[in-house]
């Protein structure tokens, strides 16, 4: 007899005569099936608010189940000047979604057939994007939200960095089952254990990231991707790094650690705070 999921349900053929599959669509050999798991997935993403902008971070693994398989896997995605976006979680859905907001962009570039600003002087200025990174933000948890809806997530935990409308600082979180929420600092993964205790130490409340510099900020998600390293299984010494602000973006992706000391290994004893 035939056990196979593919089976259930059906007819028997010694009984019936062979089950008759010709109006099924060529490219289904069994049931449709959706992720349960992932398999290649990419850990941690950091973002922290200062007074004019917004610093990411995220390392350059995808690992493949436990194996440090792929490290040249960017994880951080530019949408316009004012927006980008950290992937957490399934790479497969990760580049999915990375599709769809290309299409979305295309879209939005032509919607309008480019609209360009003119300064008080008459002059030409910068394109205008036509989406923040607030709306980017909504039209992502839509879709995240939809997905689950059908049973079928997308396996991943994002960050939206950027600008809003007013070109303050804005930066939220938006994960497989839609939920969504904003803070002065944000983390995925093994990050919201290991490296938020350190962004909250130097941005507390948002009148905090107001007063925080530029140069402070990216020294403390540097600071956060060093010590994920020395803690997460899953991380690497190569980091992609963004800062969104007024004056545009500007992205690293191939940033490497410095200054790593495992000293402090010599003292620990088991998992715990002991000393030897």
């Amino acid at each position: 007899m035939n056990h196979l999921p593919q089976a259930w349900g059906r007819p028997r053929d010694d009984v019936y005569g062979h089950y008759n599959s010709a109006y099924l669509p060529s490219s289904h050999h069994g049931p449709t099936t959706h992720t349960q798991s992932p398999i290649v997935t990419g850990t941690s993403v950091i973002a922290l608010k200062y007074s004019t902008g917004v610093v990411i971070a995220a390392d350059n693994l995808a690992s493949y189940g436990s194996l440090a398989r792929f490290t040249d896997v960017h994880r951080l995605k530019p949408f316009n000047r004012k927006a980008i976006v950290g992937f957490g979680g399934d790479v497969s859905d990760m580049q999915y979604l990375t599709r769809l907001l290309k299409g979305l962009d295309t879209q939005e570039n032509y919607a309008d057939g480019g609209v360009v600003e003119v300064d008080s002087d008459g002059d030409e200025g910068d394109e205008t994007p036509h989406m923040s990174a607030k709306n980017l933000h909504s039209y992502l948890s839509k879709v995240l939200y939809k997905r689950r809806t059908d049973f079928n997530p997308l396996w991943n935990a994002l960050l939206v960095a950027g600008l809003d409308e007013e070109d303050k600082p804005f930066l939220a979180f938006a994960d497989l089952l839609g939920t969504t929420y904003s803070s002065p600092s944000l983390a995925t993964g093994f990050g919201a254990h290991l490296a938020q205790p350190i962004l909250r130490r130097v941005v507390p409340d948002e009148k905090a990231s107001e007063k925080l510099s530029r140069e402070d900020a990216v020294k403390a998600v540097r600071e956060c991707m060093k010590v994920l390293f020395y803690r997460d299984a899953r991380s690497m010494n190569e980091y992609s790094i963004a800062v969104v602000d007024r004056e545009g973006m500007k992205l690293k992706e191939s940033e490497k650690l410095e200054g790593q000391s495992w000293a402090f290994a010599e003292g620990i004893k088991g998992y715990g705070t002991q000393t030897v």
